[in-house]
C-alpha cells in the first residue's frame, strides 16, 4: 500500500501493478512542458532532433500551461493513471516532486536499471546540487536552468542621461536611476517578473540570508520561513518607497512583468536570463538595444554579493499512475532522451539561442570558444553571477528545498501587492507571508513525514 505522502499524491492507496509488456515499434513518450514561444518552440524542436536521431522512440511534446498548471496537471493526470512520461517542473516544485513518492521514478534509479550513462560531474555545481539528494544521487534531469539577472533598455537610459553601458550596481544606484528615468518620462523606471524569485529569494541568496531554517529546507522537513528579517525588511521597504515615487511599478504575478520590458513601457525589469529570447525577438530596437547586467545589491551588507540561485525546471520521471508504472522500454526510451538533452552540442545551442544557462562545463567551454561572448555582450553575466563571490555556495545560497512552495510563492504575492496597493506596511506585509506560509510548510511535513 502506498505510503501516506503517495497517498497525497496520487489520492488512492492501490498497489502498484506490474510493467506491461514492451510494445512493437516506436516507444512513444508524453512530454508534458511549461514554456510558452518561444521557448517552447525552441525546446519541441530539440525533442523533434531527438526523434529523428534515432527510431526506438518519439517524444511527444505538449504545453500544458505555466509551470504551477503544469504541475496541476501532472498530479491529476497521476491520479487518473494518465500521468506523462516526463514533465516539466519548475526549481521550487522539487521539494514537493521528491516527497511524491512513486509518482515519480528518480533518476539515479532510472539510469542504474537502464544501464544509461550521463556525467553529473560535468554539470556546474549550482545546477547539479539543486535536483541531487544529500549523497549526490540525482533525482531529476537538469535542463532550462537560469538565473534572475537585470535587463535594461538602453536608449531608455540614452533619454535619461544615463550611460546605456553601465548598469546601477547597487539599490542606491537603481534608486537614482529609476528617478532619473521618471524624469525623463519613461512610464515605467522598474518592474520585475517572477517578484517573489527576484526580489525575496534571489535578494536573500546574494546577501548570504536564508529565507527559511534548516538551510532553506534542504536540512529537512521542519524548515520555517522566516523573510521577516532586516534584510528583508529594508528591502520591501525600498521597492514601497520607489513605488511611491513612481520609480517602480508591479508588473503582475509570475512572468507578467516581462511584458512590460519587452513592449518597451519599462526601462529596467529584474527578470530570468532565460527571457533573453523573448527581449531579443520583441524589444523595440532588438539586441543592440538589450542591456543586462547582475542583480544589484545593498553594498553596505558584509560580504554581499555572493553567488544567485538557480531557476528554470527540470524534467522528472514520472509513473503512470497508482495502478501501474512503466515498462521496459519506456524507461530506457524516457533515459536515452535525457541523455540526449545532456550532450554539449545540444545544451550549447539551447544556451545560445535562448539565454538559459550552459548547464555543462564542456557546453560553456564549447560556447566560449565560438567567441559568441564577445559577439552578444551579456550574455555570459547569468554564469558570471552563479560563480560571484568564488561560487561556492552556503546554506541560504544553494537553493529552496520547501514543499508548497509554489503556494508559499502565491502567499508572498499576495502580501506584497497588498502592501504596494498601500493596504499594510513592509513590516506586516512580511510577518503576514512568514505567518501563512508556515501553515503550509506544517501541514506538508504531517503529510509527507515518515
Amino acid at each position: 500500500m502506498l505510503r501516506r505522502r503517495e497517498i497525497a499524491l496520487a489520492g488512492a492507496g492501490v498497489a502498484l501493478a506490474a510493467p506491461a509488456l514492451a510494445q512493437s515499434g516506436p516507444v512513444e513518450i508524453q512530454f508534458w512542458h511549461g514554456l510558452a514561444q518561444p521557448l517552447g518552440g525552441l525546446l519541441e524542436a530539440i525533442a523533434g532532433q531527438f526523434n529523428e536521431s534515432q527510431n526506438r522512440a518519439r517524444i511527444v511534446s505538449s504545453f500544458r500551461g505555466s509551470y504551477p498548471e503544469t504541475m496541476v496537471a501532472a498530479i491529476a493526470a497521476f491520479r487518473a493513471n494518465a500521468a506523462p512520461h516526463v514533465v516539466q517542473m519548475f526549481e521550487v516544485g522539487t521539494g514537493t516532486m521528491m516527497a511524491a513518492g512513486r509518482a515519480i521514478k528518480p533518476l539515479h534509479e532510472l539510469l542504474r536499471e537502464t544501464g544509461v550513462q550521463i556525467n553529473f560531474d560535468d554539470y556546474l555545481p549550482a545546477v547539479r546540487g539543486y535536483y541531487s539528494l544529500a549523497d549526490g544521487r540525482m533525482m531529476s534531469m537538469p535542463f532550462n536552468s537560469s538565473t534572475a539577472i537585470m535587463f535594461y533598455n538602453k536608449d531608455a537610459f540614452r533619454r535619461a542621461g544615463l550611460n546605456p553601458d553601465q548598469a546601477p550596481r547597487t539599490w542606491a544606484e537603481m534608486r537614482a536611476a529609476a528617478t532619473r528615468l521618471r524624469a525623463a518620462g519613461v512610464e515605467i523606471p522598474f518592474t520585475t517578473a517572477w517578484p517573489t524569485w527576484t526580489q525575496v529569494e534571489q535578494q536573500s541568496a546574494i546577501h548570504n540570508t536564508e529565507i527559511a531554517t534548516l538551510e532553506n529546507g534542504f536540512g529537512g522537513l521542519g524548515a520555517e520561513l522566516r523573510i521577516n528579517n532586516p534584510l528583508m525588511q529594508r528591502h520591501f521597504t525600498t521597492l514601497l518607497e520607489m513605488g511611491r515615487e513612481g520609480g517602480f511599478r508591479w508588473g503582475g504575478r509570475d512572468a507578467a512583468g516581462d511584458a512590460l520590458f519587452a513592449n518597451g513601457q519599462a526601462a529596467i525589469v529584474h527578470a530570468s536570463s532565460g527571457a533573453r529570447a523573448r527581449f531579443v525577438r520583441e524589444l523595440p530596437g532588438g539586441v543592440a538595444n538589450l542591456g543586462a547586467a547582475m542583480l544589484p545589491f545593498y553594498d553596505e551588507v558584509p560580504g554581499a554579493p555572493i553567488n544567485s540561485i538557480i531557476g528554470g525546471a527540470s524534467f522528472w520521471a514520472m509513473n503512470r499512475g497508482p495502478a501501474g508504472g512503466r515498462n521496459e522500454a519506456e524507461n530506457r526510451a524516457i533515459a536515452e532522451f535525457f541523455a540526449f538533452i545532456a550532450r554539449p552540442e545540444v545544451a550549447a545551442k539551447w544556451h545560445t539561442d535562448t539565454g538559459f544557462l550552459p548547464v555543462t562545463r564542456t557546453a560553456f567551454e564549447q560556447v566560449r570558444a565560438t567567441g559568441f561572448y564577445a559577439q552578444n555582450p551579456g550574455a555570459d553575466i547569468p554564469i558570471q553571477q552563479l560563480l560571484r563571490g568564488g561560487g561556492t555556495m552556503t546554506g541560504a545560497s544553494r537553493g529552496i528545498r520547501l514543499g508548497g512552495f509554489t503556494e508559499i510563492r502565491t502567499i508572498m504575492q499576495e502580501e506584497m501587492e497588498r502592501a504596494l496597493q498601500g493596504q499594510q506596511g513592509a513590516d506586516a506585509a512580511l510577518a503576514n507571508s512568514v505567518q501563512r506560509a508556515n501553515v503550509v510548510l506544517r501541514n506538508f511535513e504531517r503529510t509527507n513525514r515518515g
